[in-house]
Parts: C-alpha cells; sequence; structure tokens
C-alpha cells in the first residue's frame, strides 16, 4: 500500500500545483481553481489513509486499494484537461470535477467507518478469507486447472464486482441525459432526434447494461460459493478440531445449534455482507451521482419575504423526506433485530428436538415417554408461534409505513417542478430527467428503510457467528490450561487413584471418589449424583489424590467416565 499512497499524494499535489497556478481569485487576488484545489486537498488525506490502510480489515482494504487507483486515473484525467493535454476530441469524455473527490471521499469513508464497532465485528468474521494463503485448484473453461491463491482470486473477484456496479451506474446517468434529450424531442416534435438517440444511445448502452448484470450475476455467484465453501470447512474444521464439539458443550450455552450456524448462518452472513458492502458501494455511487444532476436543474426556491434563493430544491426536498423516513422506520422497526434473533433460536431449537427425539426412539417407546416429549415438543413449538406473532405484529407496522412512503414518493418531484414547467423555466425533458433522478437519489437514501427487516437478520446472524466462534475459541483453552489430563509412562499394570474429583469448568465437582483401584484390560464407569454446588474443585497437595508413583491434579470431566487400563495412564486425572 505504500506505493500506492505515494501514487496519490503525487497526484494530489499535482492537482493542488496546477490549481495553485491556473485562473485567478477576485477576492484574494491570487490565482486559485477551486475545483482542482479541493482534488488536491482531498487526495492529501486519502494519501494518508492509505499509507495507514495496513492496520484496517483486509476486507475494507481492498476497496480502499480501489478507491485509491480510482483517484489516480480520475485525478490525473481532470488535471489534464484542465491544463491542456487532453485532445479535444474527447472532451466530451472529460470526468467531471466532482469525480475525483467523490472517489477520494470514498477512500475516507472506508477507513474511518473501519473504527466503527458493529463494523469491526463483521469484518472479524469476513476478514480471514482475505487474509489467508490457502491455495485451491480452480478450473477454468477451456484453458483446464489453474492452482490459485484464494485471498488473491478472492480480491480479484470484488474488485470485478466494484468496477462493474460504478458502471451502471455510470450507464444509469447517460442513460438519464438520453431520457432528459428523447422527451425534449418528443416536445419539439423533432423526429430525426428521437429515432437517432432511440437507436444510437439506448439500444447501445441498453446492450452493455444487460450485459454487465449476466456478468455481476455469475462474478458474484462464483465468489460466494468460494467464499463459503472456504468458510463453511473453516468452521466445522475448528468446531471437530482435537475435540471442541465436546468441549463446547461445557462452556456453556452461547453456541446452540452449531449445525444451524455451519449450514445457514454462514450462507445468510455471505449473502448480506455483499449486499451491505457492494450493493451498499453501487447505492451510495448514485446517490451521489444523481444528486448533482437534481443540484444543476434549475429549479431554485426563494424564501418567502426574503431575496434568499435556495438552489437544488428537488436536492434538498429528496433529502429532508429521506432523512424523515429513514428515522421514523428505524423507530417503528428497531425491536425486530431481538426479534429475528430469538427466531433463529426457537426454530434451531424445536428442530433440534425433533432431531433428538429420532434418535431416542427406542428409549422413548420402551420408556412409554411420548406424553413427556409431547410437552417438550409443544413447549419449544409454543414459544416460536409466540415469537412469530410478535415479528408479524411488528412488521405490519414496518410495511405500513413503508408502502404509504414509497407511494407518496412517485408523485412528490412532479408536484415539485410543475409549475416551473408551465411557467416555461424548464423543458419536458428536464422534467422527466428531475423525476428520474429524483427516484434515483429517493431510492439511494432509503437504501435502509427498504432493507431494515434484513438488516435485522444480518445483526441477528452477525450476533450468531460471532457467539459460536468465541464459543469454539473458549473450547480449545478448555485443553490447553490447567488443569488439564496429562498422559506418561507406568511401569504397573494397575491404576491406583486416591481422593479423585471430577469437575465441570465453572468448578463444581460431579464425581468424587477416595480410592479406586482399576485393573488392567477392564473398562471402568464413574458415574454417581453430583456434589453439592458449594463443593470446590481442588487439586490434591503432592503426596495425596494420585496414581501411584506419580502427583495429580484435576481437571474438569463429564459426570461419567469410561476409561480403560492400559499400560499408558492419564498422569492426572
Amino acid at each position: 500500500m505504500k506505493p500506492l499512497s505515494i501514487g496519490v499524494a503525487i497526484v494530489a499535489a499535482v492537482a493542488l500545483l496546477a490549481g495553485i497556478t491556473s485562473g485567478r481569485d477576485a477576492v484574494l487576488g491570487v490565482a486559485a481553481d477551486p475545483p482542482l484545489l479541493s482534488i488536491g486537498a482531498v487526495g492529501l488525506m486519502l494519501a494518508l489513509t492509505t499509507f495507514r490502510s495496513l492496520r484496517i480489515s483486509p476486507f475494507l482494504r481492498i476497496f480502499s486499494t480501489i478507491f485509491a487507483v480510482e483517484y489516480i486515473v480520475t485525478g490525473l484525467t481532470y488535471v489534464a484537461a484542465q491544463t491542456g493535454p487532453w485532445p479535444a476530441s474527447l472532451s466530451e469524455a472529460m470526468p467531471p470535477a466532482s469525480l475525483p473527490t467523490t472517489v477520494a471521499v470514498f477512500g475516507l469513508l472506508v477507513h474511518l467507518i473501519s473504527f466503527i464497532p458493529v463494523i469491526r465485528q463483521i469484518t472479524r468474521l469476513a476478514d480471514p478469507y482475505f487474509a489467508t494463503d490457502d491455495r485451491r485448484d480452480l478450473e477454468i473453461a477451456g484453458f483446464g486447472t489453474r492452482p490459485v491463491i484464494e485471498r488473491r482470486f478472492a480480491s480479484l473477484l470484488i474488485i470485478t464486482l466494484v468496477v462493474i456496479n460504478q458502471l451502471q451506474v455510470g450507464i444509469n446517468i447517460r442513460l438519464s441525459f438520453f431520457n432528459r434529450d428523447w422527451f425534449n424531442a418528443i416536445q419539439n416534435k423533432d423526429s430525426a432526434a428521437f429515432w437517432s438517440l432511440l437507436f444510437g444511445v439506448f439500444c447501445f448502452w441498453a446492450a452493455i447494461a444487460v450485459a454487465s448484470n449476466l456478468v455481476e450475476y455469475y462474478t458474484e455467484s462464483v465468489l460466494k460459493i468460494h467464499w463459503r465453501r472456504w468458510m463453511t470447512e473453516r468452521y466445522y474444521g475448528l468446531w471437530l478440531d482435537d475435540g471442541n464439539l465436546y468441549r463446547a458443550a461445557l462452556v456453556g450455552h452461547t453456541a446452540d445449534n452449531p449445525d444451524q450456524r455451519i449450514s445457514e448462518d454462514i450462507h445468510s452472513f455471505l449473502d448480506l455482507t455483499y449486499t451491505y458492502s457492494i450493493s451498499l458501494l453501487s447505492t451510495v455511487s448514485t446517490l451521489v451521482s444523481f444528486s448533482i444532476i437534481l443540484w444543476t436543474i434549475p429549479v431554485d426556491f426563494t424564501v418567502p419575504g426574503t431575496n434568499l434563493t435556495v438552489p437544488g430544491l428537488p436536492f434538498w426536498v429528496a433529502l429532508v423526506v429521506s432523512l424523515l423516513g429513514t428515522w421514523l422506520t428505524h423507530l417503528i422497526g428497531k425491536p425486530l433485530v431481538q426479534l429475528e434473533f430469538a427466531r433463529e433460536r426457537y426454530e434451531a431449537d424445536f428442530r433440534f428436538a425433533l432431531a433428538r427425539l429420532r434418535e431416542c426412539s427406542e428409549q422413548v417407546a420402551l420408556l412409554r415417554g411420548e406424553n413427556a416429549e409431547k410437552r417438550i415438543l409443544g413447549g419449544r413449538f409454543g414459544s416460536l408461534v409466540a415469537n412469530f406473532y410478535a415479528i408479524v405484529g411488528r412488521t405490519l407496522k414496518l410495511v405500513t409505513f413503508t408502502a404509504t412512503y414509497f407511494q407518496a414518493n412517485v408523485v412528490i418531484p412532479y408536484i415539485i417542478v410543475a409549475p416551473y414547467f408551465f411557467l416555461a423555466k424548464i423543458t419536458l425533458g428536464q422534467m422527466t430527467q428531475t423525476a428520474g433522478a429524483f427516484g434515483r437519489v429517493e431510492t439511494a437514501l432509503n437504501f435502509f428503510i427498504a432493507r431494515y427487516q434484513s438488516l435485522a437478520s444480518y445483526k441477528a446472524v452477525v450476533e450468531r457467528l460471532t457467539t459460536f466462534r468465541s464459543a469454539i475459541e473458549a473450547a480449545r483453552g478448555l485443553g490447553r490450561k490447567s488443569p488439564r489430563i496429562e498422559r506418561t509412562e507406568h511401569s504397573r499394570r494397575d491404576l491406583v487413584l486416591r481422593d479423585l474429583a471430577l469437575c465441570l469448568p465453572d468448578g463444581r465437582v460431579i464425581v468424587s471418589v477416595s480410592r479406586l483401584t482399576i485393573q488392567a484390560d477392564t473398562r471402568t464407569l464413574l458415574f454417581g449424583p453430583p456434589a453439592p454446588a458449594s463443593r470446590p474443585c481442588f487439586a490434591p497437595s503432592p503426596g495425596s489424590g494420585h496414581m501411584d508413583g506419580a502427583p495429580s491434579t484435576t481437571r474438569p470431566l463429564p459426570q461419567s467416565y469410561c476409561c480403560r487400563s492400559v499400560p499408558t495412564y492419564p498422569r492426572a486425572l
């Protein structure tokens, strides 16, 4: 990242130098070009954050790299266009002054959000895939199989998806201007311009838009299935490694239903992470681009009783309406986060109870336990039903508001600009472009309104995967910290134990034996009622609680323990 940050700093310095030496500020009496100065100033900040990006999440670092490269390209292009080297024949392809500045701001935002706690929680789950050195054979049609490093392949897919999404935003902007010119041709009854725009502009860009959607879908699918395979293999590998699946049951109930967390939660996490990263980036790009269009529409508002004119009236209306709608949606839908989290747990508990009943069918039948099992299943399903009705009630309130909100937004832009159209201050094409841009800005600003329910599910999924990973880490610690089982060679065939205490991880003694002899080639099962919870789990001093000839410690064990005496014994239980 260091060479990239140097490149960004050089472009920023060039923009500042060009801004200082071109044009003249009438107020200060010095040479100045505000767009170039803004590009240079924000570029210097981007250079600093790019240099420090090695400290942020590997997943977010990909986006930081993309924006740094785009700033270099767009910044140099704009400077060249302003200072003379840009060919006159490509004047229409010159990027607007806002483009390099916007790209730099995106890069700064990526660095800033990396310090938000909830973002850190999400990236801790996503980062391992983009930091791994694992290799995998990739089958490419027509080229055979090629070995690839997983993180590099994943990063390439992310970059491809970001570029495609930005291309689609550019296509939508171009079609917005097509829409303006097309309706102006209709208003002017200009048939030549009508057909020329239809076949020369619309058909061309529409075909590219369709092709980009197909490429995006395929690339997105490849990324998700590779990411899911790697994450799934990693999680069930950690879960099954060194008895962690058993130890996880001893650390508490923080990781209920690990099967669901591995199979369903990982899948949901990947889908929603894509939505709230790459799709959100596309939404923000749309917001910025079409806000500029709304701002440039010649629809100004004069404050009654004053000469104060407010430019960009459609933009301000869209902003105020969307912020108000987002706030009200959050107030109505906030309880859905906890309700969705509880729903996942109730569904998993009920499914697990059914699976356990199938496995224990023989015992249930022999002991006539059908009625007891019915009560258990009824209780768990009753919790599920109660939670379901709570979600339905809250969702009805949320849908009622959002449906009304979106229906009203359809006519708002026409109401705003219609008086200006009737006064002949804007054309029909500008009116339709305003409505289209307003709709795009509204959709972008309402990103979280439209996805509030999925956001609640996303938070629940992140919490479940986080607690599952924490439980696995705690389980791994049980086998590494003292007290623990140690193995040593023993010269005698019989095993003699004195003052044996078997404890749970929380310190409760569940089995205690004053003296026990286990003969060679025999099996022994230790069982008994749990000891009082107040009785501490102790580590005998040397000479007491021991196997003949070896000192002893204690360690957490289940309520029953089956062992077979062999020439090699546990050093301590």
